[in-house]
């Protein structure tokens, strides 16, 4: 009888990072706390309601998928994960059904069916925000006053990224996204001016430079958004806790910013009329989802390639596809859908990597 010497080889990526899944899973929450609390702080109970209603979701989809297939899979953190990075990407105004429904399509079709973790094609929650996005896009675009800014004459219920995109089809034209918006009447909070002040006073009036308003709410949170995305600062603290316990790996949000960086400088600027290289790199950065989509989501070790070469050139195509998107797309947010675009082609940025590490140890 002959001796079967087959290998039996389980669902990519085999070697990604020497983690366990909770530890990798829940490590993420974690790191995502602060700026879950910051948003349940600016847009209260509201907010707290609308991410349970997608964990719950998102939970009820894995324990439907474990119990079809007698597999046992919520602790893993996997599902609640998914859960939380869907309810931290809704508008805090977004009907409660929305997220609940979304997260539940997200992990009982988009990774249950496909055999659970490790053999989704995509990152569940980004095909959940693409799934609600899709179907309810008026309700998807009811945005709510951050407490902290309520009864400041001149803020609207727009964010920044959506009220530069209405200024600009309007036919308005300034030189920089934040004069656009502060023509449309928009203005900022007094911790915003106060704390700009003593920067120009300290740091940039002694060089000739000048900050102007506008930057430190974008990069702290004073302003409608997301409930998870509208503060960069404490996304930024989450994301070097996960770079410090190796949870992820820095190549793929590097390049993702580099890329977005470089093409916003280069190009941002002609929508305004400002022409080449005055692109506002700073309010493409901190304007939006691009924090938390680069770290967190574009991260994803099911979904992203395993090798130094692919994660760079991955992150390169997000950056530049979340800049074309972004600027060019029918809607004021793009980044997303450039994930999801990228995920399509994972076996060509594996290949890239395998190639790239064949020809580093040729050399």
């Amino acid at each position: 009888m002959k001796k079967d010497l087959r290998m039996r080889i389980g669902h990519a990526p085999h070697i990604h990072a020497l983690q366990s899944t909770a530890s990798l899973m829940w490590g993420t929450i974690a790191a995502l706390v602060p700026a879950l609390v910051w948003g349940l702080y600016s847009f209260g109970l509201r907010a707290a309601m609308t991410t349970l209603a997608a964990i719950l979701g998102a939970l009820a989809g894995e324990a439907l998928v474990g119990l079809v297939r007698r597999r046992f899979t919520l602790v893993d953190g996997s599902a609640f994960l998914s859960g939380l990075l869907l309810g931290l990407a809704m508008p805090p105004g977004v009907p409660l059904y929305v997220p609940a429904v979304a997260a539940f399509f997200a992990t009982a079709f988009v990774k249950g069916a496909f055999g659970g973790l490790g053999a989704n094609w995509m990152n569940p929650a980004l095909a959940g925000l693409a799934f609600a996005l899709l179907n309810w896009p008026q309700a998807m675009g009811q945005w709510v006053m951050p407490r902290q800014l309520t009864g400041i004459a001149g803020i609207s219920g727009a964010t920044p990224l959506g009220l530069v995109r209405e200024s600009l089809a309007a036919g308005h034209a300034g030189s920089d996204p934040v004069g656009l918006i502060s023509q449309a009447g928009y203005l900022f909070s007094p911790f915003d001016r106060s704390v700009t002040d003593f920067l120009n006073r300290v740091l940039f009036e002694p060089f000739g430079a000048s900050l102007p308003s506008g930057y430190v709410d974008l990069l702290v949170g004073n302003r409608p958004g997301t409930i998870g995305e509208i503060s960069g600062i404490l996304l930024l603290a989450g994301s070097v806790y996960l770079l410090a316990r190796k949870l992820i790996r820095w190549e793929i949000p590097a390049a993702i910013f580099a890329s977005y960086a470089l093409l916003s400088w280069v190009f941002g600027g002609l929508a305004q009329g400002a022409g080449f290289f005055a692109g506002d790199v700073l309010f493409n950065l901190f304007s939006g989802s691009f924090i938390i989509v680069a770290f967190y989501m574009a991260t994803d070790p099911v979904t992203s390639p395993s090798r130094r070469g692919g994660m760079l050139v991955y992150g390169m195509v997000i950056g530049s596809l979340s800049f074309l998107f972004r600027c060019f797309g029918s809607r004021a947010e793009g980044s997303a859908f450039a994930v999801i675009l990228a995920d399509c082609a994972l076996p060509l940025f594996e290949k890239i990597g395998a190639q790239s590490r064949r020809a580093a140890k040729a050399v």
